[in-house]
């Protein structure tokens, strides 16, 4: 099947400015950093700033616990890039939607037999503050919420049929996302690896009842309820569990992690989105006494939305319930930066995700890429 781009692709200024602070910072914080470097490099016994590698990449969650009685606060920025349709593992032309994909609708009053308006391109910026407090040297506890911003562009085609555009529109939604609480309990631990168990709870205090104004193919500028991908929370309580390994050397560290999220409830809405599974492994090279490069490979799994709100209807594939299935898998890589003296307990990190493959049950939106900034601080 034919790729198709929209042009004028929105300018990712957010992200640019999240490199820039976080370049600008590390390099105050190298320059604070540098007398410590030296004796550093000699000495890497327990009474040592924290190794930049002693996490691991910024992209993954409750991968570390902590001593007890240590907090660390954390910020990450994410921001994700997504463009162009595609159909399980094949790519399809807006114009092939819009014509030639099936309306679950088609029947009920004013719904044409194709999908009519079709996304093209969707940006989400995500601001996710951290909390972690170990109570005992077995169990870390870790609260989690985020902020997030999203929009999303299409194009809506004239009447029930033909391939002529009637023009385009944006939809965007912000406010509070999901929250989590989290127990990370200590199972194993050596000198040089450990094993964890990551148990909790994600709460619904995201809205699931956005609105915003959308353009339908015969000209009209309702305000309906949005689709389930420009939502911000789930309306259902989620079971988090898996299992975390982490090993280190004396210039290299890695690990890997299960981690699932099952959805517990159905939502006030009627439905129920789908569970999401991730497996991921990682290594990382401590090339000099602060910085460390990091790489990571990650399956990730979501399901079909299950049941469907009687709110959302409308001729485009993000209101399907049926077309939310993505199975993908992402390459990742990272740079990390752990200053001492002064500022021994600081941790700068940068991750930029790839996917490699991509699988959906759509059309949907496939990932293009993603990137995460974050600072973390243990005291």
């Amino acid at each position: 099947m034919n790729s198709s781009r929209e042009p004028g692709r929105r300018a990712t200024m957010p992200v640019c400015a999240a490199i820039n602070a976080i370049c600008a910072i590390a390099l105050v914080l190298t320059a604070a950093a540098a007398d410590a470097d030296a004796d550093a490099e000699h000495h890497h016994d327990a009474g040592d700033p924290p190794r930049p590698d002693s996490h691991a990449p910024i992209g993954v969650m409750g991968e570390h616990t902590h001593a007890k009685g240590e907090w660390m606060v954390s910020y990450r920025f994410m921001h994700m890039d997504m463009a162009g349709n595609r159909v399980g593992t094949d790519s399809i032309s807006t114009e092939q939607v819009a014509t030639s994909v099936p309306n679950r609708f088609f029947g009920m009053p004013g719904q044409p037999p194709t999908l009519r308006v079709v996304p093209t391109s969707m940006t989400m910026d995500m601001h996710m503050f951290g909390l972690m407090y170990a109570p005992s040297d077995r169990l870390t506890l870790m609260l989690m919420t985020n902020w997030t911003d999203k929009e999303m562009d299409h194009v809506t085609f004239a009447g029930g049929m033909g391939s002529s555009r009637l023009g385009t529109f944006t939809t965007r939604t912000s406010g509070i996302g999901d929250s989590s609480v989290t127990g990370l309990v200590t199972l194993w631990r050596s000198e040089r690896a450990s094993v964890h168990a990551n148990l909790g709870l994600e709460l619904p205090t995201g809205s699931n009842t956005e609105r915003d104004e959308i353009l339908t193919p015969m000209g009209m500028r309702p305000s309906p309820r949005l689709p389930y991908p420009m939502q911000l929370g789930s309306g259902s309580v989620s079971g988090i569990v898996g299992f975390t390994h982490n090993w280190r050397l004396q210039r290299f560290s890695g690990g890997s992690q299960w981690r699932s999220l099952v959805r517990l409830n159905e939502n006030d809405q009627d439905y129920t989105l789908g569970d999401e599974h991730r497996i991921t492994t990682w290594g990382a090279w401590r090339f000099a006494p602060r910085f460390s490069l990091s790489a990571r490979l990650e399956g990730f799994r979501r399901g079909n939305v299950d049941g469907i709100d009687p709110a959302i209807v409308a001729p485009v594939q993000t209101a399907d319930p049926a077309r939310q299935k993505v199975r993908r898998v992402d390459f990742g890589l990272g740079l990390n930066f752990a200053p001492g003296g002064a500022l021994a307990g600081h941790r700068l990190a940068l991750e930029w995700i790839k996917p490699v493959y991509q699988k959906l049950d759509g059309p949907q939106l496939e990932n293009d890429w993603t990137i995460t900034a974050g600072w973390q601080y243990a005291f």
